[in-house]
């Protein structure tokens, strides 16, 4: 008689709870790694925002742009004009655009995020218009470090 190689069912059960013990470890692993890329993106784009305001304001500041009133501390009145662009001073055509597009938050999905003028509470959560302060995530989440995305 001849025996037939193989594995015995002891064999592949051993074998199938291994992969199951390393697969449930991964997971978790994974996850963690989706969840940091998607804090890295919002922090991308709050900065990315965050440059632009300070560049318009910088630019009305020295009066190369047709900046808003003097109430606005120089600060552009919405997130759009940072997109559609500001003439330039002098210049019937030419205007200077401060972002390609606005951001999308990689938590909420969309291209919304929370506005602050000079006049709000710096942890406010409604905007009292006129000029665009600051930007923060409308996201409920908390990030890996405790700190709330509202107030990155």
């Amino acid at each position: 008689m001849s025996r037939q190689g193989g594995f015995t069912l002891l064999e592949l059960v051993v074998t199938a709870t291994v992969l199951l013990i390393l697969a449930s470890a991964t997971v978790p692993l994974a996850r963690n790694g989706f969840k940091r890329q998607q804090e890295l993106e919002l922090r991308r784009s709050l900065r990315e925002i965050r440059m632009a305001i300070d560049e318009y304001k910088k630019q009305a500041e020295q009066q190369k742009i047709k900046a808003p009133p003097v109430d606005a501390n120089f600060y552009p009145e919405s997130l759009e004009i940072l997109v559609e662009g500001v003439a330039v001073t002098g210049s019937t055509s030419r205007r200077v655009k401060f972002l390609r597009r606005i951001p999308v938050d990689s938590f909420t999905g969309k291209a919304e995020w929370g506005m602050r003028n000079t006049s709000d509470d710096a942890n406010s959560t409604s905007w009292g218009g006129g000029h665009v302060y600051d930007v923060y995530s409308l996201s409920q989440g908390t990030g890996m470090n405790g700190i709330p995305y509202r107030e990155w």
